[in-house]
């Protein structure tokens, strides 16, 4: 995600900084969170182990454990993309509830997947195989158990995360507003200052519009139309459904189709429709 800035972009004192800053940190309390929860399950584990007799090299208790938290790790990334694209206001609260419940079962078959496999190299490589729960009667079913709720704090972490990066990258001191034109962009009772140099693109999203700033994504309750006019002739529409800040074009790539693909300055692309190739030479 990227922010806008107070001043230049990329300062450190401005939105950008703090934006990055509350990143990282966040970022970094969750991972020394995850690393005390790996090691007092280990330990857990160890100890239990020792109560019951049960007879377990130290190294395959770490190695459970640890396959278990980068299985999550990389889950994790598919948490926080299904957040950033189901949150509302894109769907209603009861929509959203259907999908990650359904995304649920998804979650947790990866976590299994990634987890027995990563449990399988290691294993391999000390020319053993592992066996996945072999003493339990249905180790999916156990396993999903406990995935439920893991699942269900990611899901809201990432949320909140989510919504602590968008206010903190949307905030623009006052004196700011004297300095260019700005784009006022409502998000429930708050209602955002948003610098118009730094639009990238402009995407219809039902009754909403979803607004680009260098990769963030922020929405906007009014209609592709009215952002055109609004936005003025720095803005080009390329697709029915997308405009695009022609300061922002890095490169055209045409298909034998004639439609077309638009690379930006933040690295991204927008895919264009032939019906529209024409306007943007000429405005280009």
């Amino acid at each position: 995600m990227s922010e806008i800035t107070s001043g230049t972009n990329g300062s450190d004192t401005g939105a950008n900084g703090a934006c990055r800053k509350l990143a990282l940190g966040m970022a970094a309390v969750f991972l020394l969170v995850l690393a005390l929860i790996t090691i007092g399950n280990a330990e857990s584990m160890i100890s239990d182990f020792a109560a019951a007799g049960v007879h377990e090299t130290l190294a395959h208790i770490w190695i459970w454990q640890i396959s278990s938290v980068l299985a999550w790790l990389c889950v994790t990334v598919l948490v926080w993309w299904g957040v950033a694209r189901i949150r509302p206001p894109r769907f209603t609260w009861p929509m959203v509830a259907i999908l990650f419940v359904i995304g649920l079962p998804v979650a947790s078959g990866c976590h299994i997947g990634l987890m027995i496999a990563f449990r399988s190299l290691v294993y391999a490589a000390e020319g053993e195989r592992y066996h996945f729960m072999g003493d339990i009667a249905n180790p999916y079913l156990y396993e999903f158990r406990k995935d439920v709720p893991t699942y269900l704090q990611f899901v809201t972490l990432a949320g909140l995360c989510q919504w602590l990066l968008a206010r903190v990258g949307t905030q623009t001191p006052q004196p700011e507003l004297e300095k260019g034109r700005y784009l006022a962009v409502g998000d429930g009772a708050v209602t955002h200052q948003v610098p118009i140099d730094d639009i990238v693109q402009v995407t219809a999203a039902g009754n909403y519009v979803e607004i680009e700033l260098d990769g963030r994504a922020l929405l906007h309750r009014a209609t592709l139309a009215t952002m055109e006019s609004e936005l003025g002739g720095r803005f080009v529409r390329i697709h029915r459904s997308r405009l695009i800040n022609r300061d922002a074009i890095r490169r055209i790539e045409t298909n034998q189709s004639g439609d077309f693909e638009v690379v930006l300055s933040d690295g991204s692309t927008a895919k264009g429709s032939r019906r529209y190739r024409a306007d943007l030479e000429q405005r280009l």
